[in-house]
């Protein structure tokens, strides 16, 4: 790309997030003004609000990254090699047993220390 269309693509992008913007606060400022509607048009209205600037949001050259970034994002997850239910439950019982143990010893020093200051305060 030449940095002409660059520049231009960004004044562009610009006035595409104040309009994301301006959806929002219509969204926001409607909500309050029809506060005595129900509440079931009051939600769909500002999910159409906030699929609307989504869709704006991704027609600038952020969006479209950020569109990238989840598509990558979830190719990634897939790549995770998730634990077994038997892994989970042994690491999970590891943590509440060396949780308890560390309160123990926390509440064995706190009673000592607070038995030595009473010693010394009398």
């Amino acid at each position: 790309m030449n940095v002409k269309a660059e520049a231009k693509d960004s004044r562009f992008d610009l006035m595409k997030w104040l309009v994301v913007a301006a959806l929002v606060v219509v969204a926001v400022v409607g909500n309050q003004y029809y506060a005595a509607e129900p509440i079931l048009y009051r939600v769909l209205a500002l999910i159409v609000f906030a699929v609307v600037a989504a869709l704006v949001a991704l027609q600038t050259s952020k969006g479209r990254a950020f569109f990238v970034l989840l598509k990558e994002a979830r190719v990634e997850i897939r790549k995770v090699v998730w634990p077994t239910r038997q892994e989970t439950t042994q690491t999970t019982l590891i943590v509440v047993a060396v949780v308890l143990v560390v309160a123990l010893l926390l509440w064995g020093l706190d009673s000592l220390l607070g038995w030595l200051v009473s010693l010394i305060v009398g």
